[in-house]
This record gives structure tokens, sequence and C-alpha cells, in this order.
């Protein structure tokens, strides 16, 4: 009989931690293995655990949702995130997938869709609240209309791309480099190549460009 799926919760408001469970727990193969009311527990809770899910709430005390990701990614533990946020904008969203979340749920949904984002993660494919449709269909549309402008925006590989996101987001080539487990020198190559394909040329170029088509590279 296979294992259960292991799933920890954290979030400073214990009512909703309480109807997380007893959302999730009424699925079979599905098991609420710890909480947590602040993101220090957070971080302490998913060391210790390692949970195959971490619902995250992203407003927290002590450390943020953010901030619990990027330290569970120094240390290593290979948890899937979901984050949980009352905001619907897209600069937390973007920010999340930055950060590496496999899953994005509103809470004013959270009840219904939790048990679908888990499934979904654990899959390995990525899950966001049906509330932000509109907004995929206009980031892929955005990325579209980049390749219609941009000469060479086509040629970039998937590499290139997220890369490319990650600069502007203001990641250094060290950042990028831990993010993507990849060699400093191997991120210092696929800049170069995005240059090229790009045609800038100029020290600050490729921050600048970056930084203007934020919204547009999907």
């Amino acid at each position: 009989m296979p294992a259960n799926i292991r799933i920890a919760i954290a979030d400073d408001h214990p009512v909703v931690r309480s109807g997380l469970r007893a959302a999730i727990e009424k699925e079979p193969g599905l098991e609420v293995v710890a909480e947590a009311g602040d993101g220090m527990e957070a971080v302490q809770m998913a060391r210790k655990l390692q949970p195959e899910v971490l619902i995250l709430d992203i407003s927290m005390p002590r450390l943020d949702g953010f901030e619990v990701a990027a330290e569970l990614f120094r240390a290593g533990v290979p948890t899937h995130l979901i984050f949980l946020t009352a905001h619907s904008g897209p600069e937390l969203f973007e920010k999340a997938l930055a950060v590496g979340a496999r899953g994005y749920v509103l809470k004013d949904s959270a009840l219904l869709e939790i048990v679908n984002s888990i499934r979904d993660v654990v899959s390995g494919r990525r899950y966001a609240s049906p509330a932000l449709t509109s907004y995929l269909m206009e980031r892929r549309t955005r990325a579209h209309g980049l390749e219609q402008t941009t000469p060479g925006a086509k040629d970039l590989s998937r590499a290139e791309r997220e890369i490319l996101k990650l600069i502007a987001e203001y990641k250094t080539s060290s950042d990028i480099s831990e993010l993507l487990h990849i060699s400093p020198r191997t991120v210092d190559t696929h800049r170069a190549n995005i240059c090229a394909k790009l045609g800038l040329h100029g020290k600050h170029a490729l921050m600048k460009f970056a930084a203007a088509h934020r919204w547009e590279l999907g």
C-alpha cells in the first residue's frame, strides 16, 4: 500500500490551519504531519520533517513566506511549496514563482482548491487558483507579443528565459546559480548567449531589457 503524502501547514491563524487540516484529511492518501504558526517555526518544522508539501502563508510573523522559501532552499529541503495568500495581484504571484513555489492558492477559495493543488504539485505540475486564469492568459499573450516585437526572443531556450526572468527580479549571477543549481560560469554563458540573441550591448543592457519587459517574459 503506498505511503500517504505528508503535508505541513504554516499559517499564523489557527482557524485557517484547522480548516485546511480538515479539508485535507478527508481525502485518502493525504496526511497533515505538522503545523506552524510563524515563519521561523515553519523553517524548523520543514527542516526536521521534510514533508512532501508545505502549505505556506505569505504573510506571517518572524519570517514571511518568501523568507521561509529562501531558508529552505539554502538548506536543500526538497519540499514542494504551495503559497497561500489573500492577494491576487500579479506582483506576489510572480515573486512566488521566482522563489520556487509550485502552487499558488487564494485564501478565499483555499478549502475548495487545496486538495487539487497538493495532488498537482506532487505529480510534478504547477497549480494556480482559477481566479488567476485571466492574468495567466494575459501573461502568455504578453510573452507572445515580446517574440513578435523583439528579434531573437523566440530563439531563447527555456533555461535562458528562466534566467532572464530572474534577472528581471534583480537576481545576481550568484543568486541565479544557487536558485537553478548551476555553476556561476554557466550563468554567465547563458547571459552572454541571451545578449547575443537579443542584440544587446553594453554593461547594463541586459538588466535594463529584463526590467523593461518583466511582465512580458511569461
